[in-house]
């Protein structure tokens, strides 16, 4: 992969249910990393659910996606809504914000 090849699609994606105070966030990225090639966080919201953005070639973002819609995953996720777009880049690695 050349310098100048970017990723081509982010996901971000808003999980709600009991996701916050379970792990949520750091088992999202042991994920996103166990998947592979995807960079971007997952965040906290006030409203009690998490925020999460991946970028990376499509496949592993809808891995990931389906990951979050599993019942693998902490706590219970009782929904998430999904938008796809163009990578902005930026991010170095998968962070928990």
């Amino acid at each position: 992969m050349n310098e100048d090849a970017r990723p081509d699609a982010r996901l971000t994606a808003w999980v709600r249910g009991r996701v916050q105070g379970v792990g949520f966030r750091w088992f999202t990225r042991a994920n996103a990393l166990q998947i592979g090639d995807l960079e971007g966080f997952a965040l906290n919201l006030d409203d009690g659910r998490v925020q999460v953005v991946a970028e990376g070639p499509r496949e592993q973002c809808h891995r990931l996606l389906e990951w979050l819609r599993s019942d693998d995953t902490p706590g219970r996720v009782d929904g998430v809504t999904e938008i796809w777009s163009t990578p902005r880049g930026g991010y170095t690695g998968f962070a928990i914000r």
